[in-house]
């Protein structure tokens, strides 16, 4: 398992609070997928939501103002 640094992941115009709400949201995702087709997952949702966000699978959409939550921009 690769350990990553918060700071090392983000970028300057990204914060911490908009980097864990996508990481959870991605997370929910991908646990309800493997809900969804009765897989088993091998690693935890957040591990494979951090590591797709590493490897530049998702990205956090700016949100305007007045929008509480973060978007994720998963590309096709």
């Amino acid at each position: 398992m690769l350990k990553f640094s918060v700071n090392d992941l983000i970028s300057d115009d990204e914060n911490c609070y908009s980097f864990v709400i996508a990481i959870a949201k991605r997370a929910r995702r991908i646990a309800d997928q493997a809900n969804d087709e009765s897989e088993i997952l091998d690693e935890k949702p957040v591990q494979m939501a951090v590591r797709e966000f590493a490897e530049g699978k998702f990205h956090i959409m700016a949100h305007t103002i007045g929008d509480v939550h973060p978007e994720v921009s998963i590309p096709a």
